[in-house]
């Protein structure tokens, strides 16, 4: 049974939550606050961490900044009241994996969480090692190396990574990029991509705004060359 770790101080939004994820079949932890919620996850382990934006004392933002600090790559989906796009980025650019926006269905939620468990899973399967550059991408043990050093790539990092080396060098869209990835049969902001690409060029590329194996395909997508 795959085990959430659910950080929501709304009693009732929480309460609902749960009760939806266990018809799923899944295994949820709750905490009420940024501080539970990371004595939850300094005790056991969780497949996926649902985490609320706005949190009494120690906010959602900073909660995820110590989850990867602390070299979790739990995927983390951000639950959020805030629809505004700077917020949406922030939460990505500091480790989030997803984002939804309250209010929400439970079957959006339940969706996100599949395809997010789904491609942490299919990577756990892939016994693999690609070199480029001064990186090396160990598929098997899900590890980032530049210049020998560890880079803490997030799981969607991780993820989009893998695609487009695997799709090399065909140019993949945005569209199938969100699919593949998230699930999605439709388009929300495709901002989400952007920003990921972004932070893996910041991340593995000598020039993050001169890639040489990230390239951009202008109104299209994105395509890995090597």
């Amino acid at each position: 049974m795959q085990k959430i770790l659910l950080i929501e101080d709304e009693h009732g939004m929480a309460e609902g939550i749960k009760d939806a994820l266990e018809l799923y079949g899944f295994s949820v932890s709750h905490a009420g606050n940024a501080e539970d919620g990371e004595k939850l996850l300094d005790a056991e382990s969780f497949d996926l961490v649902l985490l609320d934006v706005m949190l009494p004392g120690r906010d959602g933002f900073e909660m995820c900044r110590l989850i990867r600090a602390k070299g979790l790559n739990v995927p983390i989906v951000m639950l959020t009241a805030r629809s505004e796009e700077v917020d949406k980025v922030v939460g990505l650019e500091i480790g989030a994996d997803d984002y939804i926006t309250k209010p929400f269905s439970m079957r959006e939620l339940i969706a996100r969480i599949r395809a997010l468990l789904r491609r942490t899973n299919d990577q756990k399967q892939t016994p693999d090692v690609f070199l480029f550059g001064n990186v090396k991408v160990d598929f098997n043990t899900h590890k980032v190396f530049c210049a020998e050093k560890l880079v803490n790539l997030t799981g969607t990092e991780f993820a989009i990574l893998k695609l487009l080396i695997e799709e090399r060098p065909n140019v993949i869209s945005r569209d199938k990029i969100l699919n593949e990835i998230w699930g999605y049969t439709f388009c929300p902001d495709s901002r989400i991509v952007d920003t990921h690409i972004l932070n893996i060029r910041k991340k593995l590329e000598c020039e993050p705004s001169n890639p040489d194996f990230i390239k951009t395909q202008h109104g299209i997508g994105y395509r890995f060359t090597a």
